[in-house]
């Protein structure tokens, strides 16, 4: 029912029921059935039952098939109609049976032309038929039989055969067919070719031809050795025994299984080679390679060669071939049999060396003052080497394969008489060989004494340990660089040694041998250097400052200054000093010490330094009638000076020049009864006023004035008097 606007209805009616016009089974599993279709209805629904069974299957039109029954079973069968209203009522029942199952075929092919078949019986199957085809052709055969087993023979070998099958049952319906392929085993290849092989192992190929359906080939040899190929038409057998009779089939293979072996194919293989190859030499020179005697052999080749590429070969039918050998040679013997398959494809070599010759051109190299390194070249056939000295009671210092030795903890300066002796395991010791002769370096001088000649120059003495011809190289060895003095007596100078600097210093001896190991070292220090400047400034009539530059090396100074009047002296850590003590007018020599912090002293002389002219005492003021002020002083030292003088007043400033000898300066006054600060001080001969002269306060009455004129000390208040 569908539902018009809000009160109305409407239902549409089921549709009619259909009928069934006939229903059949063409698989053991599914009933087709075909029936009438309906109008207004818009599937159908197959119902199908059977004792518990019970299915509907929804379908769109007729015919529609049921699925997932059992064979050979009665079904009740009838259809419905379905639309929207509904399904109808269900249609007037038919009763129909589905068909009995296939056979399941198993194939084989016991031989290359015959195919058998075998099933188990089908349930309710009464008959049954097959049809085979052969594959690439349109031609079949059949076979109708109550068995379940079939053979079909005379088929092609290595050939693939589809076959159906079919059950009948008891009312003449045919049931499900089911298709098995089957090939037929391949037939049996023919060996075209073998051939023993060379490589790193002894081996045969074997060649066949390929025959139809075979997927891989197997050869069989008769001792039981076997390679296989898929795609190939031949395969490898390795390794192989050497000296060997033996025959080689085919087999080749498929699904179905092996076909017959091919036709034996004989071979031979190559000899082995002597188990035993050995040198004989019942005399020194007269050497024979023997062997022992080897089966299935027709023949031998023997080669015998020097390490030095010369050949010798012999063919023989024994087990023995001659040669000439010389000492210090190693021969490669080696022999090959021989049959009609060939050579032996390897065989043992034997190494046989003669008594070693004494080594040639031996070298001897001092490595160190105590060691001595002996080289030679190989020698040929030697195993070991014994290296003595006789100086060392022959001791053996070296035993060893290589040609090589070092012989240590020797004594410095000495000659050493070298032996090396090549010896073999089987040969023993050439003991003829003759001695080398090699010097050990010079002893290492020591050092004894140290003396400073000057402020530059050290004389050095040492040791002289070994023969009058060493020369001896005294080095010391500084941050900065590098010093050194060469001699052969017992001392030598090291000059130009730079000041406040630390040297290490070594002696070395060297001869035409080699030279010695360093001496022991000992330290060297020079002075510290000198300051490149000194500047002495003066602080006061009595005072200077001295300042300094640094010096390389010194931790502390001493500075003096000197005269015939007297000296100052001052001794600091710093690069500046005050000095006391000191007269004015007077030349002073300037003189440093720059001391290190080991006690090294180095004495600086520099430029004379002069202090300033004396500053005038008794300083005085007068007033004259003229209204001019005088200025009288009393002049110390040297009569030679300038003078300047200065009145520095409230009103008014005033500077006077006083020539050399002169005492006193007048100074024309413009405004009476002032304060006056006066300072009057010489001017040296470079134009410069002496500044540290002490300024005198004075205060000045106008003229007419009851009070007197009186001097007053600086930074006191005055008073008129």
């Amino acid at each position: 029912c569908s539902q018009l606007g809000t009160t109305s209805i409407i239902c549409s009616p089921a549709p009619e029921v259909p009928s069934i016009e006939q229903a059949y089974s063409k698989h053991s599993d599914s009933i087709t059935v075909e029936f009438t279709e309906v109008s207004g209805a818009t599937s159908y629904i197959l119902r199908a039952q059977s004792g518990d069974f019970f299915s509907e299957t929804m379908v769109r039109s007729s015919p529609g098939t049921v699925v997932q029954l059992q064979p050979y079973t009665d079904y009740k069968l009838s259809v419905m109609s379905v639309n929207s209203g509904g399904r109808s009522q269900p249609s007037y029942p038919i009763e129909a049976r589905t068909v009995v199952m296939a056979p399941k075929l198993n194939t084989t092919s016991p031989d290359n032309s015959t195919i058998l078949v075998t099933w188990p019986p089908v349930k309710n199957g009464i008959l049954y038929m097959l049809c085979i085809i052969r594959s690439g052709s349109s031609s079949r055969i059949k076979l109708n039989t109550t068995d379940t087993t079939v053979t079909f023979d005379g088929l092609e070998p290595g050939t693939t055969y589809c076959i159906k099958g079919t059950a009948w049952d008891s009312e003449g319906r045919a049931g499900d067919d089911l298709t098995v392929c089957q090939i037929t085993r391949p037939p049996s290849p023919d060996v075209t070719f073998v051939q023993v092989t060379l490589g790193r192992s002894l081996g045969i190929a074997v060649y066949w031809v390929l025959v139809q359906g075979g997927e891989n080939y197997m050869a069989w040899t008769t001792n039981g050795q076997n390679c296989t190929s898929t795609v190939n038409s031949y395969c490898y057998i390795i390794p192989v025994e050497c000296g060997q009779n033996h025959s080689v089939a085919v087999v080749a293979y498929n699904s179905a299984g092996p076909s017959d072996p091919s036709q034996p194919a004989e071979y031979i293989t190559y000899p082995c080679p002597p188990e035993n190859i050995w040198v004989a030499e019942p005399v020194a020179g007269n050497c024979s390679v023997v062997w022992d005697d080897v089966p299935l052999v027709e023949h031998y080749v023997a080669f015998i060669k020097r390490d030095d590429g010369t050949e010798k070969s012999c063919n023989t039918t024994g087990t023995t071939c001659p040669f000439s050998c010389m000492c210090g040679y190693t021969y490669l013997t080696t022999v090959f049999p021989y049959n009609q398959a060939g050579s032996s494809p390897y065989a043992q070599v034997r190494n046989y060396t003669t008594i070693p010759c004494c080594p040639q051109d031996v070298t001897i190299k001092l490595v160190s003052t105590e060691t001595l390194e002996v080289m030679w070249p190989s020698v040929k056939g030697a195993e070991l080497y014994e290296t003595t000295a006789a100086q060392t009671n022959d001791v053996i210092h070296c035993n060893d394969t290589a040609p090589v030795c070092a012989l240590s903890d020797l004594r410095c300066n000495t000659a050493y008489s070298v032996t090396v002796t090549p010896c073999s395991e089987l040969r023993g010791c050439n003991r003829t060989c003759a001695p080398h002769t090699h010097e050990t370096a010079p002893c290492a001088p020591e050092i004894l004494t140290m003396t400073q000649t000057n402020n530059s120059t050290f004389t050095i003495l040492f040791t002289t340990p070994n023969n009058p011809k060493t020369n001896y190289t005294i080095t010391a060895f500084g941050r900065y660089g590098t010093h050194t003095c060469q001699s052969r007596n017992n001392s030598c100078q090291l000059t130009q040694l730079p000041c406040g600097s630390t040297y290490e210093v070594i002696g070395v001896a060297t001869t035409t041998v080699g030279r010695s190991l360093p001496g022991f070292s000992k330290t060297l220090e020079t002075g510290p250097c000198c300051p490149t400047y000194v500047n002495v400034t003066q602080v006061t009539q009595a005072m200077t400052n001295v300042t300094w530059s640094s010096g390389s090396g010194a931790r502390s100074y001493v500075t003096t200054l000197t005269s015939s009047r007297g000296h100052a002296k001052c001794h600091t850590l710093d690069n500046h000093c005050l000095m006391g003590c000191i007269t004015c007018g007077t030349n002073y020599s300037v003189n440093l010490e720059a001391i290190s912090s080991t006690g090294h002293k180095s004495e600086c002389k520099y430029r004379g330094f002069s202090s300033s002219a004396c500053c005038p005492t008794s300083v005085k003021l007068y007033r004259r009638a003229n209204n001019s002020l005088r200025v009288y002083w009393r002049s110390l030292g040297a009569l030679m000076q300038n003078h300047t003088v200065e009145l520095n007043g409230t009103a008014a400033d005033y500077t006077c020049i006083a020539a050399a000898g002169s005492k006193y300066c007048d100074i024309q006054e413009e405004t009476c009864g002032d304060v006056y600060t006066v300072v009057v001080a010489p001017v040296g001969q470079n134009g410069i006023k002496v500044n540290f002269c002490q300024p005198r306060r004075y205060s000045v009455l106008c003229p007419g004035s009851n009070a007197g004129m009186g001097k007053h000390p600086l930074n006191y208040k005055l008073h008129i008097v």
